[in-house]
């Protein structure tokens, strides 16, 4: 997940919060509903909320609790996603909500994706879809950023914004654990143009037992994007002890080039313990594990392997696959582009980066 940074919004300014009867749920027997836009399918009963903290039955109906409701909006680097190779060097409009489907003991920004859940309450600011496609073309960005949090959860907001978004000539993108439902996907595919999917170990129990979800349907699901013509790039965050071995390293490596192909961009990226919710007592990733990864991502044929949260590396360049000669230079979120239009300008061979 990506990291928040400044929280501009964060206080419930006691106005009533805007609720919307949610998409994709299921009517069961007294009063009982299954919600339907993860992949942990809720049954809910009256008055309850489903694992997200967001989605609530009422009287027999699901009400997103969330929408219109925003805990952040921002103007982000794309490369903060990460995205290496969507629009590279221009800005994005990034927005969220409280709540997440997921309960990762790693998350960076557990007290609004916890939030709804620990204290029950459904905090941020009123923020229809039309007012932050204004924002982001008074901002002059070129997309919008569905992120922090998970977008799944408030997939209703989203959608809204994204179509609005898509008829003024903006684009859509997702920062996303992967967990939607098949249902969601196609809802929102015709609008999204862009997901970063956190795939965030390679073993079902580490997504059991540290996320509170599943691996098979996240791997489903990028498999899905890549049919439907979603760019996609990937990020794993590499936690010692967990998420560190090298057997891991080549399995998602092999996924990725196998199953998305090897064009996918990987991102390895540094963990920090001291801002994690529940896995303070872990060390930062070392930097030489970080390099060993994207070596054995770039060995298993890989094209373009990143390592993340650690400014100044040259696993953070891009170089041709082809010629090896460096076409885009990095430090953090500042860029310096030697290509030309998406071409080494050595070679011209295509380096796969989505421009407009």
């Amino acid at each position: 997940m990506e990291a928040m940074g400044l929280f501009l919004f964060w206080i419930n300014c006691g106005k009533i919060n805007l609720m919307k009867e949610a998409l994709l749920y299921r009517k069961l027997k007294k009063k009982q509903i299954q919600c339907n836009v993860c992949n942990h399918h809720c049954v809910t009963l009256p008055g309850k909320r489903g694992i997200c903290g967001v989605r609530e039955n009422r009287d027999g109906k699901l009400y997103s609790l969330t929408y219109g409701k925003a805990i952040s909006e921002n103007v982000d680097p794309i490369e903060k996603k990460p995205f290496f190779h969507f629009l590279p060097g221009t800005h994005s409009l990034s927005i969220a909500t409280v709540g997440c489907n997921f309960k990762c003991k790693s998350c960076q920004n557990w007290e609004i994706s916890q939030g709804p859940n620990i204290s029950g309450q459904i905090l941020g600011e009123d923020l229809s879809p039309e007012k932050i496609v204004q924002d982001a073309l008074g901002s002059k960005v070129s997309s919008i950023s569905y992120t922090y949090t998970e977008p799944t959860i408030f997939m209703e907001y989203a959608l809204d914004t994204m179509k609005l978004a898509k008829k003024k000539g903006l684009k859509n993108n997702w920062v996303t654990n992967g967990f939607m439902s098949k249902e969601t996907l196609k809802l929102i595919s015709p609008y999204l143009d862009a997901a970063n999917v956190d795939l965030k170990s390679f073993n079902d129990k580490f997504y059991r037992e540290y996320c509170g979800g599943r691996l098979k349907p996240v791997l489903e699901n990028l498999k899905m994007m890549k049919k439907l013509g979603i760019w996609v790039e990937v990020t794993t965050l590499v936690i010692p002890t967990l998420t560190d071995q090298e057997k891991m390293f080549k399995d998602i490596a092999k996924f990725i080039k196998n199953e998305l192909g090897p064009e996918t961009p990987w991102h390895i990226s540094q963990f920090s313990g001291v801002i994690s919710w529940k896995l303070q007592n872990l060390p930062e990733t070392p930097v030489e594990i970080l390099e060993k990864a994207c070596q054995i991502g770039l060995d298993q044929g890989l094209k373009y392997v990143y390592s993340g949260n650690v400014p100044g590396l040259t696993s953070e360049d891009t170089y041709c696959p082809k010629c090896d000669a460096k076409m885009i230079d990095r430090t953090g979120y500042l860029i310096k582009r030697h290509d030309k239009n998406g071409k080494c300008s050595k070679c011209n061979e295509d380096l796969n980066i989505i421009l407009k």
